[in-house]
């Protein structure tokens, strides 16, 4: 099955609306697109990319083009590049995303590994759910350093981590779409962080699972909390007083922050932000 024929069946299958509408495939695409720009996830991101006034970005597999008009609506010069030509999930639907809303969008039908750009040809290189996809790593990463300017930023968010290569049978078991395309992948930790400071960028700490919202979206903070207060309660012998406390905001945050740190879910997510000196 193609990508676009597996997102299709999603869309399609009534069971599968919160999955649709929680990846935002479903339509209208403007209104999912909105929805993006308003999450809790895009707003941590606006954060560490800044505004976008006189500033480019290019959004590497772009899919419906929710990320690029995003980036658009900050101000940013932007160019999705997105290899499938799809009207549902590829480049055709970006196009008409960015006819309906009146935002600027440049769009190129390429893959990641050779970017058919300059050098230094952009102040963000932004990249949702892509790394974890790529044949090569390394040089993924490395074109994508590449085309960044001097003081440019690569933003790679909710990347799939496994602990141990052989927690991948594990995750791609458990990936609700893998079975529909077989396009799902996850890389180790360290292969990530490898990878980017092989191309020579400088790396922040990556932001672990339950650490951001751009990790946990579409919880929030508060759903988080309540939704991890209540699988503790269910657990055989588990102690009252730990699930409320859960619950509690500020009491909460620094519990989940600590069970952050022992979090080993084959898939989990985590993201980077790196710089090019």
């Amino acid at each position: 099955m193609t990508w676009e024929q597996a997102v299709q069946l999603i869309r399609d299958d009534p069971a599968k609306a919160d999955l649709a509408r929680d990846a935002y495939y479903d339509d209208p695409l403007t209104e999912a697109a909105q929805r993006y720009h308003a999450s809790t996830e895009w707003q941590a991101i606006r954060v560490i990319i800044g505004k976008g006034e006189g500033r480019t970005a290019l959004e590497i597999g772009a899919g419906r083009g929710i990320a690029s008009y995003a980036l658009a609506r900050e101000g940013f010069q932007v160019t999705a590049l997105e290899p499938d030509p799809s009207a549902i999930a590829g480049a055709a639907a970006i196009r008409d995303l960015a006819t309906q809303t009146g935002v600027s969008i440049k769009v190129v039908e390429e893959y990641s590994e050779t970017l058919p750009f300059e050098d230094a040809s952009f102040d963000v290189v932004f990249a949702r759910a892509v790394l974890h996809h790529t044949r090569d790593l390394a040089g993924a990463i490395a074109e994508m350093a590449r085309v960044l300017r001097p003081g440019g930023m690569l933003v790679a968010v909710r990347e799939h981590v496994i602990s141990r290569d052989e927690d991948l049978p594990a995750f791609l078991a458990s990936h609700p779409m893998h079975h529909l395309y077989g396009g799902e992948n996850a890389f180790r930790l360290d292969q990530y962080v490898g990878a980017i400071r092989a191309a020579g960028l400088a790396l922040d700490p990556p932001l672990a699972p339950l650490e951001s919202p751009i990790n946990y979206w579409p919880h929030t903070a508060a759903t988080l909390r309540h939704e991890i207060a209540a699988r503790f309660r269910k657990l055989p012998g588990a102690p009252l007083a730990v699930g409320a406390a859960l619950a509690m905001p500020g009491l909460g945050r620094a519990m989940i922050g600590l069970a952050g740190r022992f979090d080993h879910r084959p898939g989990r997510l985590y993201s980077f932000v790196a710089r090019r000196r």
